[in-house]
């Protein structure tokens, strides 16, 4: 059992429906819906944070959970190249959640909320036995012209943002700039729109569950092999076995016709060219003359280990 099979399994069973306003569905960061006349498209993405999964009681200080709870919402608008407007926040308190904790989360994620010109309409408040949240983040896009990652072709060059591992990194050693940006990632909104504006990214992802099996999940809804040129860029101290397949980077995965390009650096962040795109088995990903396994973040894969 991994993500991908359950996905299936739930794309199978849920209709799509005959709604006309439904752009996207099941199956990229974001849905996409088109109301009726309206000049720009809706983004909609939901993420989980769930105690003992996503954070660690006595670890992670509830205002770095309210803002990491947020910022993995704005990654995914990012990732479609869309602006965040609205969002949703529902909150079971676990049997150990004090006062002092729920005002620590929000904090967290009001901070990064006002930064990027947010606002928080509503949600939920329960109890559980354990503490989670789920956030629905609402974005807007011009009409027809968010980016999506089935969108790579042979040929198509493939970069990153940033430099990746730094999050895997932190969490291991909880101390340093590499536990800050762990605690505290920031989401890619401006280069989102600046991919989709003028650099005519073909295909777009966040960087949240490591990149072998991003980019492994980017080619295969593509429909297209990659190969990897090059080691991908490493924050300071990180190796490669935690740039490759560590996650919670929040950088941003894209591609660019052959002819695109790039510019080195972004306001300040790097844009490193790692490989392209090629006909072969959909999904697989070349790196030093073997596959590449997909050996990132699947709590299900996880979970039955």
């Amino acid at each position: 059992m991994n993500e991908r099979s359950l996905l299936s399994l739930i794309a199978r069973r849920v209709e799509r429906g005959n709604s006309d306003e439904l752009v996207l569905g099941i199956g990229d960061d974001c849905a996409v819906l088109r109301p009726r006349g309206a000049r720009h498209d809706w983004l909609l993405t939901t993420d989980l944070m769930i105690e003992g999964v996503h954070f660690l009681a006595g670890v992670h200080p509830s205002v770095s959970v309210g803002y990491r709870a947020l910022a993995r919402g704005l990654s995914d608008i990012a990732a479609m190249g869309g602006r965040p407007r609205f969002c949703l926040v529902s909150l079971a308190l676990g049997e150990n959640t004090r006062t002092r904790w729920l005002d620590g989360f929000y904090r967290g994620l009001s901070a990064l909320a006002r930064q990027h010109g947010v606002v928080i309409v509503g949600g939920d408040l329960s109890r559980a036995r354990l503490a989670f949240c789920d956030i629905v983040v609402c974005g807007t896009a011009p009409r027809g012209r968010f980016l999506r990652r089935d969108g790579a072709r042979p040929g198509d060059r493939i970069f990153v943002s940033g430099r990746l591992g730094g999050s895997a990194l932190g969490l291991e050693q909880r101390r340093g700039p590499a536990w800050t940006r762990h605690l505290r990632p920031a989401p890619r909104l401006e280069l989102g729109e600046f991919l989709r504006d003028h650099v005519g990214a073909t295909a777009a992802m966040d960087l949240s569950d490591g990149l072998s099996l991003d980019l492994h999940r980017l080619c295969l809804a593509s429909g297209v092999s990659a190969v990897l040129e090059r080691e991908p860029p490493r924050f300071p101290g990180a190796t490669l076995e935690q740039a490759l397949h560590g996650g919670e980077d929040y950088e941003l995965l894209f591609t660019v016709p052959a002819k695109a390009k790039p510019p080195a650096v972004f306001e300040g962040i790097p844009l490193t060219e790692i490989g392209f795109v090629r006909l072969g088995r959909p999904g697989r990903v070349w790196f030093r003359g073997k596959p590449l396994p997909p050996r990132g973040w699947d709590p299900f894969r996880q979970a039955a280990q």
